[in-house]
């Protein structure tokens, strides 16, 4: 597996996909192999069962993923001769086509539509949309995790692929004192998880926070590299009552899922956000943004707030939900059982390795 920043997951979702991915694998005779990059991960020689292979490359907001991934299927091509490759992001399509020229079948998981990512100029978000366009040509199979994104893939570019939905697992850690630490009641704060770039709208949380009046403290879980001014403007915004503790992960990150008055998840671009499965399989009581992605993961078990009415159609519901603790309760328990019901990792891997093996057969019968 590659193109991600590797395991242990300390980043985002694809790096929690590859965690859960790769056990899972492992547990079913698989040999795996993760490709990391050393200035984002622990160095390891072993995770949740996969080999680690460690390979430098450029810090470059724009080339460190895509030369990452190249250095890795050339030592991949060369070395390692793996029966499939697993590649993640789609601005990762340039260099697919490498493994296959080296009779490696290919699959190429798209999450979300990244070239409507706003961090991205225009000549990148040009770039990546060639990969989209071309991913399900370029791999021996492409996938993505939304049955949403898939329909928008085909209604733009004429192409049909797989949608695999990931999956949901968030047990409670108990209370490690991180509540405390934060200076925030169980049950009453409002939590948000996620990169700290534009488009997972932040800033749009923090403003609607303080409009919100709820007096409830925000907790802004997360960071990025190459973010410093967008990160330097939240600060800004925000007020005295909110906190940005940083990367949080593990049973930190557990305590706070589990015992967040309101989750919020606002926002605009995506797949199925492994933050917001785990948050319904935690039971948290959810805010989502009317992205259609997100609607279709959470369904009637969310409140949703329109993108379009800014921060506040976002303080608006934030308010309403806060003060009524019965609704809140009520999301929370129907979250779980949808989790349970619909997101399964072990479901995800098994539907996974099926890709996989079809990846095989049908390089098999074609050319490289």
């Amino acid at each position: 597996m590659l193109g991600t920043r590797g395991i242990p997951a300390r980043y985002s979702g694809f790096e929690t996909a590859v965690e859960h991915l790769a056990r899972r694998f492992t547990d079913r005779g698989h040999e795996v192999t993760v490709y990391c990059r050393p200035h984002m991960t622990e160095r390891r020689e072993t995770h949740a069962g996969a080999r680690l292979v460690h390979v430098p490359t450029i810090r470059n907001k724009y080339l460190d993923t895509l030369v990452h991934s190249l250095l890795c299927t050339v030592r991949m091509d060369v070395r390692e001769r793996p029966d499939v490759a697993l590649y993640f992001i789609s601005g990762n399509a340039p260099v697919v086509p490498l493994a296959r020229l080296a009779g490696i079948p290919s699959v190429l998981q798209i999450d979300g539509l990244d070239s409507e990512r706003a961090k991205w100029p225009a000549p990148a978000r040009a770039y990546i949309r060639w990969c989209e366009r071309n991913s399900a040509r370029v791999a021996t199979v492409a996938a993505t995790d939304s049955d949403a994104v898939a329909d928008e893939l085909e209604r733009r570019y004429g192409l049909r692929i797989a949608s695999i939905p990931y999956g949901a697992e968030l047990p409670d850690p108990g209370d490690h004192g991180l509540c405390e630490r934060l200076g925030v009641e169980p049950g009453r704060f409002v939590l948000f998880v996620g990169r700290l770039v534009p488009e997972n709208n932040a800033h749009l949380l923090v403003d609607a926070h303080r409009r919100s009046g709820v007096g409830w403290p925000l907790v802004v879980v997360g960071d990025a590299p190459y973010a410093e001014d967008y990160k330097a403007r939240l600060r800004e915004l925000a007020g005295p009552e909110v906190r940005f503790p940083g990367y949080v992960f593990g049973d930190g990150y557990g305590e706070l899922v589990h015992r967040t008055g309101i989750m919020c998840v606002p926002t605009e671009v995506g797949g199925t956000h492994p933050v917001i499965v785990e948050a319904m399989a935690a039971g948290a009581p959810l805010i989502v943004s009317d992205h259609g992605p997100n609607v279709e993961v959470v369904g009637a078990t969310a409140a949703t707030f329109p993108l379009a009415g800014g921060a506040d159609a976002l303080a608006r519901v934030i308010a309403e939900l806060a003060a009524d603790p019965a609704r809140r309760a009520a999301l929370g328990a129907a979250a779980a059982a949808r989790a349970a019901e619909r997101f399964s990792w072990d479901v995800c891997a098994d539907r996974y390795l099926a890709l996989l093996a079809a990846a095989r057969e049908r390089a098999g019968r074609q050319p490289a």
